[in-house]
């Protein structure tokens, strides 16, 4: 009977645990140097929030960025089936007070109604990437914001989204990080955000069922940042993964 209620208590610890851990507020500060970026957008800071899904941004992170960013963007998911306007409102409110902020679309965001989600978008004043670029200017010089649509439901056209930009110092959100496998070597692309993986959301042993996240290296001057995100779908625990969002400096050098 005492080893059964130890399994148990153990049980219930560790439930608890990866509940607290699907829960964080934890922010991942990241400064990537880059000898093309153009010398005027030095020390731009952007956060990178990804897979929101039934969350609410909790006041602790937006008091602790508040007057420090530069941009925000957010990489898709930003909710779900069953999650209510009224808290997708909330959130798109909290950040486009800080910042501008712009948004792709992710895979759990086409099960919400469509012409009613993209008017609240509207309302709020976020700017939709839909296989679109969009150029953010300093002076004389810029870089450009490079926004992709769903790539798991084969909807994203990196070509048509550099059309009008080819050349320049661009930044690519992708929901899905699988949009590496469209990128050429004579794209300008330096840094992809992406999400959609939860970071394997729980993991054994190192172990996960999907690609952990972090940066990684892809090129001399390009990195990956995949997100584990801020909230999970249906099953609201972490191990391994926990929740995250991202304050990134870009930095010339």
């Amino acid at each position: 009977m005492g080893v059964i209620v130890l399994i148990m208590a153990i049980g219930i610890s560790l439930l608890f645990y990866m509940w607290l851990e699907g829960k964080k507020d934890k922010i991942t500060y990241t400064e990537l140097a880059y000898p093309s970026l153009p010398k005027n957008f030095s020390g731009i800071k952007l956060f990178f929030i990804s897979d929101i899904h039934q969350r609410e941004v909790s006041e602790l992170i937006l008091d602790e960025i508040k007057g420090k960013i530069d941009f925000i963007i957010i990489g898709g998911d930003l909710a779900q089936k069953g999650v209510p306007f009224s808290r997708i409102s909330k959130n798109l409110k909290a950040l486009t007070a800080i910042a501008p902020t712009y948004f792709v679309w992710g895979n759990n965001d086409y099960e919400l109604h469509r012409l009613e989600f993209e008017k609240l978008l509207k309302d709020s004043g976020v700017t939709p990437l839909v296989n679109q670029s969009i150029v953010i200017r300093d002076g004389s010089e810029s870089i450009y914001l490079v926004g992709v649509d769903d790539y798991g439901n084969h909807l994203a056209n990196l070509d048509k989204a550099l059309e009008d930009y080819d050349n320049g110092f661009q930044i690519l959100i992708s929901h899905n990080p699988d949009i590496r496998k469209e990128i050429r070597c004579n794209h300008q692309i330096k840094l992809i955000l992406s999400g959609h993986t939860h970071g394997g959301q729980i993991r054994v042993f190192g172990w996960g069922i999907a690609e952990r996240g972090g940066i990684k290296k892809l090129d001399k001057d390009m990195f990956l940042v995949i997100s584990n995100g801020y909230g999970t779908n249906w099953l609201p625990l972490r191990l391994g993964a926990p929740a995250e969002v991202h304050v990134i400096t870009l930095k010339k050098g």
